[in-house]
């Protein structure tokens, strides 16, 4: 690959604004021959492996702790043991063709990505698109999908900045745009993207996930799941009847307020979704499928609509990043090395071995001694970047003679290509204090490339971590490393890093106050309802769940217990609005 074509692979490739260069050399990739195609069930843990370089999850991790360097052997047994076992369970599910559609998606079955070859690609090389971003009369025949794709080239535009309230245009936009929105756990995100990429100040187009234009944006939150118990409050009332309790009561106006709040939303947007290209929505749980499709009165959306569309890949919670994330990976083109089967040459007894062969597992490769302990020193390495754990893992690469240089392995997995050193790991995960301690303590380079091209810089997500590597910048000095190689922006002393987040905080402190603030005249307004139902908590004077009261340290203790600091952080949000609540209750009361 000569570096023009390098430099081309190398920016975000935006299905609505292909350079020409791609764009005239397109072609539909055959499916025969292709013997690494990922079946539905593959595709969600490669997309979910890819998510790293977009943003950070919002799920908890699951790996099991790291062990003591003194365990390696018995630890490197168990984990090339469940690597086996993972290997036979794939093979098992690749040979299961009939459920992988009933499980995954409706439809045909067919992989939810489409694979085109170009000239401008290497060897085996293709880009894949989304089938869901093309309608079903595009798809019947796919040989004219390179037309659909020229047909959706649109030029760039220029566009205000987005207002704080989340509208930037009127209500009726003739341009193209696509609608998504997220329904689940009493939390709802909506948002409307205009399809036209956003001219920069400098006449070229910008980074994707920074110039999309976003012509109105929504998100909404409720208090509606049973906390340590999960699932809706309407839910378990269906399944074991009416609770009487005061948390129950408010679960049950939050449901009732959040459907209110949703379909006013939608009805506001009507003319925007009218006009929307394609809908993406994902609603899960029938509550939360009546809430958006009804049936109600002067309804928006309809479950037929051909339009709609369900995201062909794992989401997370429903928030305005989450939207915009999974914008980014729908109209983004993947690039992947594919290599075709090597097709047997017939024979006459084939027919007769064929079933034999099928029936027979392949043994895995059996690893080096070297290979074997890169691998265990990967999974250690990276079971702590995801915990933060600094001290642990600076110990841990001195006390094994491994250099901040050393690549994870095995290099052709999915997550190590993209992320191969702790460092482009540490910047993928978004934490600022892991790529501090590695470039500062450990000496970490921030030169080195992944396979894709890309720097640890390129992949910090957050403004914390990106402020990492200029702070450090600042702190090594310009002849520690080539910094411009590392793509690393200017120095940044640490106090100016330092009052920047200090003044994002208090305006976020400030934004949460007025939301208490707002929540509080609400519940002026419409608490009424809600003491009338905590009166009944009460029966004599006595709780109804018996025995001694628990002091409120102690139910503190109790429920923040296990919890990470952000989940902290998050419940003790929680308790003071279930507080102000409380007040209100008793000045309506005594009142």
């Amino acid at each position: 690959m000569d570096k023009t074509q390098d430099a081309l692979l190398r920016r975000p490739l935006y299905l609505y604004d292909l350079p020409p260069e791609i764009l005239n050399s397109l072609a539909l990739k055959p499916d025969a021959g292709w013997s690494t195609i990922p079946s539905p069930k593959q595709f969600e843990k490669l997309v979910d492996e890819n998510d790293v370089s977009i943003s950070g999850s919002d799920t908890s991790d699951n790996e099991d702790e790291e062990d003591e360097p003194s365990r390696k052997d018995t630890t490197l047994s168990a984990l090339l043991k469940k690597q086996a076992s993972l290997a036979d369970k794939r093979n098992a599910n690749d040979g299961d063709k009939d459920e992988e559609p009933k499980t995954k998606r409706r439809g045909t079955g067919k992989p939810p990505l489409l694979w085109l070859t170009s000239p401008v690609l290497p060897e085996n090389t293709y880009f894949g698109v989304y089938r869901a971003m093309f309608t079903a009369s595009e798809l019947e025949k796919e040989d004219a999908i390179v037309d659909a794709i020229n047909q959706r080239q649109l030029p760039p535009i220029s566009m205000p900045k987005a207002a704080k309230d989340g509208n930037t245009v009127p209500p009726a936009y003739n341009g193209r745009h696509i609608f998504l929105c997220m329904i689940g756990g009493g939390h709802f995100a909506a948002m409307v993207v205009c399809l036209a990429p956003k001219q920069s100040k400098h006449g070229s187009i910008g980074p994707l996930n920074r110039e999309a234009v976003v012509l109105a944006h929504k998100t909404f939150h409720r208090y509606t799941t049973r906390r340590k118990q999960g699932g809706s409050q309407s839910a378990n009332d269906n399944a074991k009847g009416a609770a009487h309790s005061a948390g129950a009561s408010i679960r049950r106006y939050n449901e009732q307020a959040l459907v209110e709040d949703v379909r006013e939303l939608l009805r506001d947007w009507k003319a925007l979704i009218d006009t929307s290209d394609l809908l993406f929505i994902r609603a899960t749980g029938s509550t939360n499928r009546r809430t958006l499709f009804g049936p109600y009165d002067d309804q928006v959306l309809r479950s037929n609509d051909p339009r709609i569309r369900g995201f062909p890949f794992s989401t997370r919670r429903a928030t305005q990043n989450e939207l915009m994330r999974s914008f980014i990976e729908l109209t983004r083109l993947k690039v992947k090395e594919i290599h075709p089967e090597a097709n047997p040459q017939p024979t006459d007894e084939a027919p007769k071995t064929s079933k034999s062969k099928a029936d027979s597992k392949p043994a895995p490769p059996k690893l080096t001694e070297e290979e074997e302990t890169a691998i265990f020193h990967t999974a250690q390495i990276q079971a702590m970047i995801r915990r933060s754990k600094l001290p642990a893992l600076l110990s841990y690469l001195t006390t094994n003679n491994l250099s901040p240089k050393f690549t994870f392995q095995p290099a052709d997995s999915q997550q190590n290509h993209h992320a191969p050193t702790a460092l482009h790991l540490a910047a993928a995960q978004n934490s600022a204090p892991l790529v501090t301690g590695l470039l500062t303590r450990a000496s970490a380079d921030p030169t080195l490339l992944s396979k894709e091209g890309k720097t640890p810089f390129d992949l910090a997500g957050d403004r914390a971590t990106r402020d990492a590597f200029r702070v450090a910048r600042a702190e090594l000095g310009e002849t520690a490393w080539d910094w411009e190689a590392a793509r690393v922006p200017a120095p940044l002393k640490r106090e100016e890093a330092e009052q920047r987040a200090e003044r994002e905080r208090k305006a976020q402190e400030k934004e949460e106050e007025q939301r208490r603030k707002a929540e509080e005249e609400r519940l002026k307004l419409e608490g009424p309802k809600v003491a009338e139902d905590a009166k009944r908590k009460k029966k004599g004077g006595q709780l109804l769940s018996g025995g001694p009261p628990k002091t409120a340290e102690e139910r503190r203790t109790e429920e923040a217990r296990g919890l990470t600091p952000e989940q902290r952080m998050k419940l003790e949000r929680e308790r003071r609005a279930r507080a102000a609540e409380e007040r209100i209750r008793r000045l309506q009361g005594g009142g």
